[in-house]
């Protein structure tokens, strides 16, 4: 692992926002490890680094506004900005669904760079993507503190992570033994 990689998985662990265990994710899946990110935003010496590692991964991307899916891509998505000296801006769910609000608008052919906590399967990432398309703008790219799928979620623009990671998950009825040992928590996401 990269010593980049390895600083972020340490900053991770240090502000317990990888905890280790036994979790039922939302999907009612069972893992052994569970991302909660906003135990990271609670530390703003790590927010600062974390973005700063990702804005120097952004070396040459062309972006002048950054767009974060709440929740999770909040406090990343306005500290990239803030770093990157863009505007940033933000999406809340409405009915299940990501759209703009609070007078937020995108100029047509505006370079919008949507920034994300963590990405499973991408589905936040690509309603934003929408929006941004639906504006008359350009999504640049996306930039992602960890990526859950080890790379195996794709978009159809360029895509960075600080941290690739993958954790087995288990059905209910498929829960190996070590971990049905340990009691099942159900942290919320």
């Amino acid at each position: 692992m990269e010593s980049t990689q390895q600083e972020v998985l340490g900053i991770f662990k240090r502000t317990q926002a990888l905890l280790e265990g036994h979790f039922v994710l939302r999907s009612g899946l069972h893992s052994g490890h569970y991302f909660q990110c906003a135990q990271v935003c609670q530390h703003m010496d790590a927010v600062e680094r974390l973005a700063q590692l990702l804005v120097a991964k952004l070396a040459g991307w062309q972006f002048q506004t950054v767009l974060a899916p709440a929740m999770g891509g909040l406090v990343i998505g306005q500290e990239v900005a803030r770093q990157a000296r863009v505007r940033y801006v933000f999406a809340e769910k409405e009915n299940n669904a990501l759209v703009l609000r609070r007078g937020f608008k995108f100029a047509p052919g505006e370079r919008v760079l949507v920034v994300e906590d963590v990405v499973t399967r991408g589905g936040r990432v690509l309603e934003s993507l929408e929006i941004i398309r639906q504006a008359g703008a350009t999504p640049v790219g996306v930039a992602m503190l960890v990526d859950r799928s080890a790379g195996t979620t794709k978009f159809d623009v360029p895509a960075i992570s600080l941290l690739e990671l993958s954790f087995p998950t288990y059905p209910a009825d498929q829960v190996p033994d070590w971990l049905a040992k340990i009691p099942a928590h159900k942290p919320g996401s």
